[in-house]
């Protein structure tokens, strides 16, 4: 540790002399600001700039424009410390694990692994702040998307089977940003805010019995906590970005959820729809009790045999059991009827036998995976409170780091 501490002393005071040899950048008496109007040369400032050797002191020239009203530090732009007291490799390292764990352990980490000496505080800022600049960059992607001036490719389709999954999960926030929502809890408070996920990945070949093999490495998320008229553009765009306008077979997955429906209507037009089988189950499973009782010879022997009708995809057979039988508790009979309706109105998504006799996956487990991974590892865990915009940032963040995107964000802060 001594001697890894001595290296960053020494580094760092290399890099100092590296970056200060470019006589801060200067540009001559004037130049011109980023609105084209004349700036003029006042002085030289330094700023501290903490970097992964060592915090080292930046000289830079400093212009003022008269007509903005403003300072301008062309090195600042230079070097990607805009607004910042942190390198581009400090904000990198902050950002990691910002959006991997709690803001203090990542504060721990980054002092035990990288010698690295931050509060938690700056920590929340610089990741929340990376995940706004990722938004951003999505955002500019999703345009030309939506305006339509992505070309199809012509070609011969290189993807079999692209599928796109959407699930949704409760994100814990501040009361004042659940002002005026219902909640179900006995209060009819709300404390949480729906935060939708959407994966798209590819499949290519089965296993040896038939069963849908998901293409490794294939799965890239997007997410954010916002309505269905949004996160509809969002996911398709992403599903584009991965090759949906050449695939061959576009398959659309999730719950029975009708805003996920009215999303594969309205974006995947002509793609197959699948309600995730276990969901599908855990109604059969609902209906049972209702029926049968809770936990009984009766209620599972019932179950087995629907299962069993549902796997074969015999869901008018499925709906006719439910609709013959008449229960004296009113309420109970009305959860019954809600439930023929779901079945009812699914019936096409749940031709189970005959999507795998295509060689399709009848679940959704892999959106349902990335809910546990994005949101619940990082943004539900105990005492969490989040703003929607902090969570947001964050979401978008994860996804990024997950979808494999993480080091091209920082290659094109690069080269941008």
């Amino acid at each position: 540790m001594a001697i890894r501490a001595a290296s960053h002393r020494i580094g760092g005071g290399l890099l100092e002399k590296l970056l200060n040899a470019d006589d801060g950048a200067y540009q001559g008496s004037d130049l011109r600001c980023g609105q084209g109007h004349p700036a003029r040369f006042v002085e030289y400032r330094k700023k501290r700039l903490v970097t992964v050797l060592s915090p080292v002191d930046v000289r830079r020239a400093y212009y003022y424009c008269q007509a903005c009203g403003e300072g301008v530090i062309p090195k600042d732009g230079e070097l990607d410390i805009v607004g910042t007291g942190f390198s581009p490799g400090v904000r990198r390292m902050m950002g990691q694990v910002g959006g991997r764990e709690p803001f203090e352990d990542g504060r721990k980490d980054l002092e035990v692994l990288a010698d690295l000496r931050v509060n938690s505080k700056a920590i929340e800022r610089v990741a929340e702040a990376v995940g706004e600049q990722i938004e951003q960059q999505n955002q500019r992607e999703q345009k030309p998307i939506l305006e339509g001036k992505v070309v199809p490719f012509l070609g011969k389709a290189t993807i079999p089977k692209l599928y796109v999954a959407i699930d949704a999960s409760g994100i814990p926030v501040l009361p004042r940003e659940t002002e005026g929502r219902k909640g179900k809890d006995e209060t009819g408070k709300a404390r949480t805010r729906e935060a939708k996920l959407g994966c798209v990945f590819t499949q290519t070949g089965v296993d040896e019995k038939g069963y849908a093999v998901r293409d490794e490495e294939s799965t890239t998320y997007v997410g954010a906590i916002e309505t269905a008229e949004s996160f509809g553009p969002r996911i398709y765009a992403e599903a584009v970005r991965r090759g949906l306008l050449g695939a061959q077979k576009v398959i659309v997955l999730g719950d029975g959820a009708k805003w996920i429906w009215g999303i594969a209507e309205e974006h995947f037009p002509g793609a197959s729809e699948i309600v995730d089988l276990y969901h599908a189950r855990e109604h059969l499973t609902k209906v049972a009790k209702l029926l049968c009782g809770v936990d009984t010879p009766q209620s599972h022997e019932w179950l087995a045999a629907r299962r069993d009708e549902l796997d074969k995809g015999k869901v008018e057979a499925v709906i006719a059991t439910m609709s013959g039988s008449r229960l004296g508790d009113s309420k109970a009979q009305e959860e019954v009827e809600t439930q023929i309706e779901y079945f009812r109105g699914n019936a096409a998504r749940m031709r189970y036998a005959e999507f795998r006799s295509q060689g399709l996956f009848v679940g959704s487990g892999v959106v349902e995976a990335g809910c546990k991974t994005i949101f619940s590892q990082r943004l539900k865990l105990s005492g969490m409170h989040w703003t929607v915009r902090g969570a947001n940032a964050i979401i978008a963040l994860r996804c990024h780091q997950l979808s494999g995107r993480w080091e091209e964000f920082w290659e094109s802060r690069a080269t941008g």
